[in-house]
């Protein structure tokens, strides 16, 4: 397959992508609308009592800002979007029509990971840039981010929303069921990994829990509900690597033997 038809079916997915409005709506309202509620509310506060509290924006809130956009709200938004791409075409009934086409099965696969990826960075860059907008625009007297610790965020948050959303898109190809996967993926990001996390007898076999990993990463404070794990940096990145590959290379492996 050559460049130009690999970017035209890349195109044709972000299109069906886009489309599910109701999708892209929630989407949406987990990155930008959550972010704009989150300030928002914070500076309304503020300027009703000053006093009691403080500015909406600064280097604190600019923290709790990134980890709502990696690993609870903006995680769910990431895992819509690659939910929506792995399932799209079983879910619709066109995965057929697609394969008699002649199209090499495993393209099918690989085009639905960036045209998720673009349509989730966009989002995600939408919301960070709004809370760098008034975590310096809000600061009053606080500390406002250093240029490098906020690079260093909106990096770490972009990999997490990333991350997030190609295991979306490698599950949802795996079960070929939009309602499976959103709710294995869901349960796991928001319940069971989050309540794992915090047994401290299973000591480092926490490790292996991609928020854990993620953690490590992290720039400035802790993300919460790691209760005293610790790893190095390169041992995170192993973790999150493995994730990665099992997840694409199973939904690879189920659309090219899935019958169509």
């Amino acid at each position: 397959m050559s460049a130009v038809t690999f970017v035209q079916m890349v195109r044709a997915e972000l299109l069906r992508i886009r489309r599910r409005r109701g999708i892209m709506a929630i989407a949406a309202f987990f990155t930008v609308g959550v972010t704009l509620l989150f300030f928002g509310i914070s500076e309304i506060q503020h300027l009703a009592d000053p006093g009691r509290y403080g500015p909406a924006g600064g280097i604190t809130d600019f923290n709790r800002a990134t980890v709502v956009l990696s690993v609870f709200f903006g995680s769910l938004s990431a895992i819509l979007i690659g939910t929506e791409a792995g399932t799209s075409d079983t879910s619709s009934g066109v995965f057929r029509d697609i394969v008699v086409t002649g199209r090499e099965r495993l393209w099918l696969f690989a085009v639905r990971v960036p045209a998720a990826l673009i349509v989730t960075m966009a989002m995600c860059l939408a919301a960070l840039g709004l809370s760098l907008a008034a975590a310096y625009g809000f600061a009053g007297g606080l500390p406002a981010p250093s240029a490098s610790y906020a690079i260093d965020s909106v990096l770490w948050v972009c990999v997490a929303e990333a991350l997030l959303c190609v295991i979306a898109v490698g599950l949802g190809s795996l079960t070929g069921s939009r309602a499976a996967s959103l709710t294995a993926l869901i349960g796991w990001q928001v319940i069971a990994g989050r309540l794992l996390s915090m047994i401290t007898f299973l000591g480092s076999a926490r490790d292996v829990i991609p928020n854990n990993a993620l953690g490590a990463l992290k720039p400035g404070a802790q993300l919460p509900d790691t209760n005293g794990v610790s790893m190095s940096a390169g041992a995170a990145v192993l973790v999150l690597a493995i994730w990665l590959l099992a997840w694409t290379a199973a939904g690879a492996w189920k659309t090219r033997t899935r019958d169509a």
